[in-house]
């Protein structure tokens, strides 16, 4: 399979939380990966290469990652609230897909929603199970928030990256109270 969109570029830009690995395509900005140590952005890499049927290229001076890189330093220290980068979203579909662009879209900085909130804002009311699915396949956590979502009963649920990384980033977004020491 190819990926239509070109050739795949991938970076890794430090961050509060860790390294993350940025990927892009021709389309836009298609991973960002927690803990971007080395085995990982092998994992990573892989993943792509299989995925999107090219070989990832280390900073091919894409654009997109530039962007991406501009706006996470940005988002970290408390200036951005919304990214405005180009999206490629060919690593999710159908159902995982439609959760993740409701996120995107209708989750804003600072706030949070349940697993059966989201579920029912898609069509799947008893969906909560399928959400927490779709966000832990999520392939553009922070800038497609899934770290905005939570349990109902006020618990933080899961988190790919996390969960002290979960915590941080509602710390970030006024969410969560930042620790007193």
């Amino acid at each position: 399979m190819t990926n239509g969109a070109g050739p795949v570029e991938w970076s890794v830009v430090a961050s509060p939380v860790g390294p993350l690995m940025l990927a892009a395509t021709g389309t836009g900005l298609v991973s960002v990966t927690f803990h971007a140590q080395p085995p990982v952005r092998e994992g990573t890499r892989a993943m792509l290469r299989e995925r999107l049927g090219a070989e990832p290229v280390e900073d091919g001076g894409s654009d997109v990652l530039a962007a991406a890189a501009r706006l996470f330093d940005a988002y970290f220290d408390g200036s951005l609230r919304t990214f405005d980068l180009p999206l490629d979203w060919s690593l999710t579909s159908g159902f995982h897909r439609r959760v993740l662009q409701e996120l995107a879209t209708g989750v804003p900085y600072g706030s949070v929603v349940g697993y059966g909130e989201l579920a029912a804002r898609v069509g799947r009311p008893d969906g909560a199970q399928a959400v927490g699915a779709a966000m832990g396949a999520n392939p553009l956590p922070v800038v497609v928030p899934c770290h905005r979502v939570v349990e109902s009963g006020g618990g933080l649920g899961g988190f790919g990256g996390g969960l002290e990384t979960k915590r941080r980033l509602l710390e970030l977004e006024g969410v969560l109270p930042q620790p007193l020491f």
